[in-house]
């Protein structure tokens, strides 16, 4: 079947809550997809940086196939063969001491909150349902209904009420205001260290130390939501360690599998993720054997690889090239590693109408929050192909009216 055929039956059968690009994708390779007519596209999203590794990464693919063929899930109500080893790979990645793991990003949020408010009750004494949680305006966390009650963006969460209490807005960046909002209740600090969704806003110099002091000095506990912007995609294993700040909790997910499976975790210490006892959380499918065999050899990829230093040294490479650009659209360009939002002035009629005219050029990507254009390609992408991708890129930002 063709595009359109395709379009017209997702569109009469599927539900309306993603508004995608007009491409229907059929296979990838690496940093390319091909659509069902044939045609090549650079990737340049990554699946929301799922898939850092690039698309069905050789290795990856080998590990899911031979634990495939051996075991897939037993459940947590037994011990499997290889949960043992991502614990122990993933707290040895984080410098931590406890994995805790999940299935989708969101669910790792949840499990974070409940976390950090069980160490609230048990380990701060906060009065029982009284614990508050410190979270950024602008912030994207996921979209379960807890999630979205402490968005500020009303796209996500309008319709959606009534939400539960407990949650304290403060704006990102802003060091002062977090201070000045904690309470002798406040049991954590959440925050993205860059706000990806929300445009790839990047926090003033030296705020994430502020706020790791800031936590300490108040027994608060910081919470760094790592899942789009962990794992290599900002040039550091975690976009945190820009400024050598090390968090009480790390939230992990999507190129944790490298886009082959759901797979999450949130990473802590034996004080912190020890507050749990039998029953009290869990997930079928978190920490089943397939789920941990994918993660372990995509943890090794990032690694062995050098990705994450092939991000930090393209990602500069790159994001110098698109400042170089002469175009009246843009107003900014933000950038860690290859995690780059260009962000256009509202007179350029908004980044979705560049989207689809630089898919028609044989790149595909989002715009995010109306006006910005968001590239993030797979880290094992080649400063050739930036090149490539730089070449259209700086033809439709220049002569697109």
């Amino acid at each position: 079947m063709n595009t359109r055929e395709l379009i017209n039956i997702e569109d009469k059968y599927g539900a309306h809550n993603y508004h995608p690009l007009d491409v229907i994708l059929t296979r990838g390779e690496g940093i390319w997809v091909w659509d069902v007519e044939g045609k090549k596209y650079l990737d340049f999203l990554a699946a929301y940086s799922s898939v850092n590794q690039g698309h069905c990464h050789p290795r990856i693919t080998k590990a899911l196939t031979e634990q495939v063929q051996k075991l897939t899930i037993t459940s947590r109500a037994f011990r499997n063969d290889q949960l043992a080893f991502l614990c122990k790979e993933v707290c040895e990645l984080a410098g931590m001491e406890k994995m805790l793991p999940m299935n989708s990003g969101a669910e790792a949020v949840e499990t974070a909150i409940k976390t950090v408010r069980k160490w609230g009750y048990t380990k701060k004494n906060v009065p029982l349902d009284k614990a508050e949680i410190i979270t950024c305006a602008g912030n994207f966390h996921g979209r379960t209904t807890t999630i979205v009650g402490f968005s500020t963006d009303e796209l996500y969460k309008k319709y959606f009420g009534p939400y539960p209490d407990g949650f304290v807005t403060v704006p990102f960046g802003d060091a002062a205001a977090l201070e000045a909002a904690i309470t002798d209740n406040t049991v954590a600090f959440m925050v993205e260290p860059i706000q990806a969704e929300g445009g790839v806003i990047i926090p003033p110099e030296g705020y994430l130390k502020q706020a790791r002091d800031i936590c300490t000095k108040h027994n608060v506990l910081l919470v760094f939501d790592e899942i789009q912007t962990g794992l290599g995609r900002c040039g550091k294993k975690f976009a945190c360690q820009h400024e050598n700040v090390q968090p009480d909790i790390f939230i992990m997910g999507k190129a944790l599998s490298g886009g082959f499976y759901p797979v999450s975790a949130v990473v802590s210490s034996e004080e912190i993720l020890g507050v749990f006892t039998p029953g009290e959380h869990g997930s079928t499918f978190a920490g089943n054997p397939l789920a941990c065999a994918i993660a372990r050899e995509a943890i090794r990829v990032l690694q062995e690889e050098k990705l994450i230093e092939n991000s930090e040294k393209l990602g500069a490479y790159f994001s110098e090239k698109l400042r170089t650009i002469k175009s009246r659209h843009i107003k900014e360009v933000r950038a860690r590693g290859l995690l780059i939002g260009v962000e256009l002035h509202k007179a350029a009629g908004g980044a979705r109408r560049f989207c689809e005219a630089l898919m028609k050029e044989g790149l595909l990507c989002k715009e995010t929050h109306e006006d910005t254009i968001r590239f993030a390609p797979p880290l094992v992408i080649t400063r050739d192909e930036i090149d490539w991708a730089f070449e259209r890129i700086e033809k439709i930002l220049t002569t697109l009216n």
